[in-house]
């Protein structure tokens, strides 16, 4: 409880908290779309130079097991969705399947944030933890638009084979997703200690805070079109991102048990999979399953399940490691 307590008066969370109430107090202030996607960019850069320069110097055998977890997870998480969220009544198929797979990919924002409080607190982590991020990503978004389309095809009895690559292709061009690679092949390949210490890190934490901010505002307005769809989904987001999350965490112990994966290390996991796609997942989504609502994934992962994996997952999986570790 006193972890739920201090991680209030985080600024993390704060800003978040703040961007909601200035919302609901119908606030004139509008931070545009390109500052948003802006600052997103320079946050999964800096996570990807540091990300890069540890892999550059890790043993990449540690990783093997890691990354075949967050596959696994990922691909778990929108079978889940699958046989639950989809099965329930007043939901259509296709957006309960859209809606797992936004919650299997990995919001960029909410990794930042659980990096701001592991290094806040001083908890060790493989700082190639987050490049796991494409592992548990690009599987999710695959497998929901796949299960989509065999179900489309099932319905109106058409053979058509799905294909594939164009997924992977569409979900590696992302914003979110080119930025984080970008930054892990400059981290990796050349040596930008230099600017990564004078400029990268330095505004990581204002940066943060900004789009909690901005991140906020918009989890308030997402509110009206979650209204407008089954509540199911309202109930989905409240508790899918703890479940994901836990499922992870226990995955990760798995990881200790055998390759020495760190505590921070399974933190990050659990914190990866208890997210949903902010950036790169709805546009992938739109265009690979254009017959779901964005309102109803878009508005579950915004107005509910986003605020839940920062506010509550990220403490609730460090107090979790402090207990098991």
């Amino acid at each position: 409880m006193s972890r739920f307590l201090i991680q209030f008066q985080s600024p993390t969370l704060a800003f978040l908290i703040g961007g909601i109430v200035i919302a609901a107090l119908g606030t004139r202030l509008v931070i545009s779309e390109s500052i948003y996607k802006f600052i997103v960019f320079m946050l999964l850069l800096r996570v990807g130079l540091e990300g890069g320069m540890s892999i550059r110097e890790a043993n990449l055998a540690e990783m093997i097991l890691p990354a075949l977890l967050a596959v696994m997870i990922g691909i778990g998480i929108v079978l889940i969705s699958r046989v639950t969220l989809a099965m329930l009544p007043a939901v259509r198929t296709e957006d309960g399947i859209a809606t797992g797979g936004l919650f299997g990919a990995v919001s960029g924002s909410t990794l930042a944030a659980a990096i701001v409080v592991l290094e806040s607190e001083a908890i060790d982590y493989e700082q190639w933890a987050p490049a796991l991020y494409p592992f548990m990503d690009i599987p999710a978004l695959v497998m929901a638009i796949v299960l989509a389309n065999l179900y489309f095809k099932g319905r109106e009895g058409t053979a058509e084979k799905v294909r594939i690559w164009p997924i992977i292709k569409e979900s590696l061009q992302g914003s979110a997703l080119s930025a984080l690679l970008l930054g892990i092949a400059l981290g990796l390949l050349t040596r930008p200690e230099s600017v990564y210490e004078s400029f990268y890190d330095p505004l990581f934490r204002g940066l943060l805070s900004v789009l909690m901010l901005i991140m906020g505002m918009e989890a308030y307005s997402r509110i009206q079109e979650l209204r407008r769809v089954a509540h199911w989904f309202a109930v989905y987001a409240a508790v899918a991102p703890l479940v994901h999350g836990l499922i992870a965490f226990g995955f990760g112990y798995l990881a200790h048990v055998l390759t020495g994966f760190s505590p921070g290390g399974v933190v990050i996991l659990a914190v990866i999979a208890g997210s949903s796609s902010d950036i790169s997942g709805p546009p992938t989504l739109r265009a690979g399953i254009p017959r779901a609502n964005p309102s109803a994934y878009v508005g579950a992962s915004t107005s509910v399940g986003t605020p839940v994996a920062i506010a509550v997952g990220i403490p609730l999986y460090i107090a979790l490691a402090e207990a098991v570790f």
